[in-house]
């Protein structure tokens, strides 16, 4: 008998482990390409991350590198709350679908806090990179109209 899958623990696998593809592995089996596609914009954000604590803020790799990490912990984050707000029946029906009407499609407290954590956390860091992103993109505007300009 195959095991039931959890909406709770799918939308706590997406918001904690979700850049590392855990919650697609947990839904999907290791043979999910999308899971194993997310760790590659996660490594380049923290390989961002590296660049800017040894080259320093103007370092323009780093600029596109690091908001990749944010988008990709907010796109999980929406994942989290698109598991969670999904419907028992629907639920069922995609991830135990030979299950039948079971509990583990149903909505707890645990699963209001993975969708309360979420929409927290991945509106704080999507809104972060692209405050990043704009913000360097138009430091390098200004700079670059300088030495037109001189």
């Amino acid at each position: 008998m195959k095991y039931r899958k959890s909406k709770t623990l799918a939308a706590w696998l997406a918001f904690i482990g979700g850049p590392l593809g855990l919650h697609r592995f947990y839904l999907h089996g290791l043979g999910d390409l999308w899971g194993w596609m997310l760790p590659v914009p996660t490594a380049l954000g923290l390989y961002g991350i590296e660049r800017v604590l040894t080259f320093g803020q103007d370092d323009q790799a780093s600029w596109w590198l690091i908001p990749l990490l944010g988008f990709t912990i907010a796109g999980c984050c929406l994942t989290a709350i698109f598991y969670g707000l999904m419907p028992r029946e629907t639920w069922n029906a995609r991830f135990n679908p030979e299950a039948g009407d079971v509990d583990a499609g149903g909505t707890r407290w645990l699963t209001v806090g993975a969708i309360v954590f979420s929409l927290l956390f991945g509106a704080t860091i999507l809104m972060a990179s692209i405050a990043y992103s704009f913000q360097h993109y138009f430091e390098y505007q200004v700079e670059e109209g300088r030495k037109i300009s001189q």
